[in-house]
């Protein structure tokens, strides 16, 4: 089940196609096959490194939170708009009740990224991070509920090595601790988009990635544009517009894009691997560009936290491999 919630972030929040199943092959395509998985392999290490660089923006830009997750809705709400008006793709809700749960979907998207965005603020893009991959641990709890199943031994007990990791991470139990902050608004944005993931999966397969994500941002924007008018007015954010276009655009849309393109060739478990490091990929570039070095008890905790999260990621996209829409990982945040 902690291999699943990876399953969701692919095959459910990004993936536009179903993936196939990669097999064998011989034939004069092989070198053209073989070329597009470099190239997606490719695809998916930039799309999952942009993914880890989106973080770094709750540190440089120089607003409220809400107001950088306005943007980046916006812009990245713009983005999608025209790409599906260029491909021609249907955005009418297919069944009366999915327009409704693709609203709600927005307003989760739009609190998940606010308090994402500020647990990075609080503490440091690693703890953030990390925090938010615990998700899987929640994906473990919620699913026996949602899909009336039993709790597996060994899924238990790596959900409670990725609490143990968690413990190590907080060096206070106070919340007068800017660390113990930013586990808190972390796991808080790790059980919303557990929340997000579920949705998706239960009531809106149907639908393409860029659909999806254009209600998504579009609603997140629409949710943030009043907070934006009442506490400051968009005169406020002008000077801050060009690292806003760049999130919503480079590191938002088009992110996704790249990673709904590596998908279709790739394996799902060369996905959940290279997916894992996500937490890795941005604590090293906020340390490259923010300067911020990681603590012994970060580097400890983290290391568990991914180690198990890996280990049953790698254990479940051996079930998935098989199974077409099946994947993983990605940028929640």
């Amino acid at each position: 089940m902690l291999g699943d919630a990876f399953a969701y972030r692919v095959a459910f929040a990004y993936h536009e196609t179903p993936m196939k199943p990669v097999t064998p092959s011989s034939g004069p395509g092989d070198t053209t096959r073989d070329t597009d998985r470099i190239r997606n392999l490719v695809e998916l290490n930039v799309a999952v490194l942009l993914f880890g660089g989106t973080s770094l923006f709750a540190k440089i830009i120089d607003l409220p939170v809400p107001y950088v997750i306005f943007g980046r809705s916006a812009v990245a709400a713009l983005a999608i708009l025209v790409y599906s008006a260029v491909t021609r793709s249907s955005l009418r809700p297919l069944r009366r009740g999915d327009l409704a749960v693709l609203l709600g979907m927005g307003v989760v998207l739009a609190v998940h990224w606010v308090t994402y965005f500020q647990a990075i603020r609080l503490s440091t893009v690693a703890i953030g991070t990390i925090s938010l991959h615990t998700y899987p641990i929640i994906t473990v709890l919620a699913e026996p509920f949602a899909d009336r199943t039993r709790l597996r031994a060994a899924d238990a007990i790596l959900a409670l090595v990725v609490l143990a990791g968690i413990v190590v991470l907080v060096p206070e139990y106070s919340l007068a601790s800017a660390t113990s902050q930013g586990v808190l608004w972390g796991v808080v944005s790790a059980i919303l988009f557990t929340m997000r993931n579920l949705f998706v999966r239960r009531y809106v397969q149907r639908y393409s990635g860029a659909t999806l994500m254009l209600y998504q941002t579009g609603v997140s924007a629409v949710v943030l544009f009043p907070f934006v008018l009442l506490t400051g007015g968009l005169e406020s954010t002008v000077g801050e517009w060009p690292l806003l276009l760049l999130l919503g655009s480079i590191f938002t849309a088009l992110t996704q894009s790249l990673y709904a393109g590596s998908l279709r060739t790739l394996p799902a478990k060369t996905v959940a691997i290279i997916a894992t490091l996500l937490p890795l990929y941005s604590a090293v570039l906020a340390l490259l560009v923010l300067g911020e070095v990681p603590t012994i008890r970060t580097i400890i905790g983290g290391l568990i936290v991914v180690g198990a999260v890996m280990v049953e990621t790698v254990r479940a996209a051996g079930r998935k491999a098989v199974r077409a829409g099946d994947g993983a990982a990605g940028g929640g945040g």
